[in-house]
């Protein structure tokens, strides 16, 4: 089981997209992963993107907005059933990333909110490599997540990631791209190398 799914002390659909409505009633940009994301697809609209562990699908549905075809997976039904109320026109997919089959490559695939620790613990290689299978060569996986102790560490991340096929492009603390400098959160940009079996 997910880590996710074990966890009954975090905000589910409409209460979870409540939080991110008042950021933006606030004034603040909510949209710092489909700028990136935008920016590394050098904002070719039609372009690709699978958003893996979409939840209520705030990125995923920002980036259909900008003109990419997306398509998103998650595992928790509630976290979807709200995606799919939002934006009934975006493919929504219940499953798990470490065994789900969408039958079609990406040109990027995008883990924003701190997926890779949710995973169920010990698949997080086996989430890399069934993602990479989706992506075409060459093209960008790129994820954020926390760090810290008792959390997937970088050096593990990139070592599970160069096993999958990926090579490490950039690195940043946020999705902003300020440098990397701290101990509290990454946001890792990998290529599928071209010799990759998918």
């Amino acid at each position: 089981m997910s880590r996710w799914n074990e966890r009954d002390d975090v905000a589910r659909g409409h209460e979870y997209d409540a939080r991110w409505r008042a950021l933006a009633d606030a004034g603040e940009s909510i949209h710092g992963e489909a700028d990136l994301i935008s920016t590394l697809l050098d904002g070719h609209a039609g372009a690709s993107v699978l958003d893996a562990g979409c939840g209520t699908g705030r990125v995923g549905i920002e980036l259909a907005r900008r003109g990419f075809d997306v398509v998103g997976v998650d595992l928790d039904p509630g976290m979807l059933d709200t995606a799919k109320e939002k934006a009934p026109e975006v493919d929504w997919i219940l499953g798990d990333l470490v065994d789900v089959e969408l039958d079609r490559e990406f040109d990027l695939i995008a883990m924003p909110g701190n997926v890779m620790i949710f995973v169920a613990p010990g698949t997080e290689g086996g989430v890399l490599s069934n993602l990479v299978r989706h992506l075409r060569p060459s093209a960008f996986l790129v994820a954020g997540f926390q760090l810290g102790s008792g959390k997937l560490s970088l050096s593990e991340y990139d070592m599970l990631a160069a096993a999958s096929g990926l090579s490490l492009v950039n690195r940043w603390s946020t999705w902003d791209r300020v440098p990397f400098t701290t101990d509290e959160y990454a946001v890792s940009l990998h290529e599928r190398r071209p010799d990759t079996l998918g």
